[in-house]
């Protein structure tokens, strides 16, 4: 499963832009990788992870702006395109491992 965390927070005053940082940070912690700016994507394997991450995330919260939450399965991220630019190094890498444990 994937576990994709996409925000929207407010950086105008440097306690916004603290607050923005601290959550990033978290998810960086928490092995969440950026996938584009502002929307982090996390392997999970089960949903009792998915959850217990999403709990984490919610913990975490800053007090303004926008924060969502999908959880997509492998298969369904396996269909995404990408119309311009290329994969990561990081997703070419979390790629081979997945089948190298198949």
């Amino acid at each position: 499963m994937r576990l994709f965390v996409f925000f929207d927070l407010p950086t105008g005053t440097k306690k916004q832009r603290r607050s923005a940082s601290k959550f990033r940070a978290t998810l960086i912690k928490e092995a969440f990788s950026m996938l584009q700016f502002s929307i982090y994507v996390r392997v999970c394997k089960g949903q009792e992870i998915v959850n217990k991450y999403i709990e984490k995330v919610e913990n975490t919260l800053p007090e303004e702006g926008n924060i969502r939450i999908l959880q997509i399965t492998d298969k369904q991220y396996s269909r995404m395109k990408i119309l311009l630019g290329e994969k990561s190094e990081e997703e070419k890498c979390v790629g081979m491992k997945q089948l190298l444990l198949f």
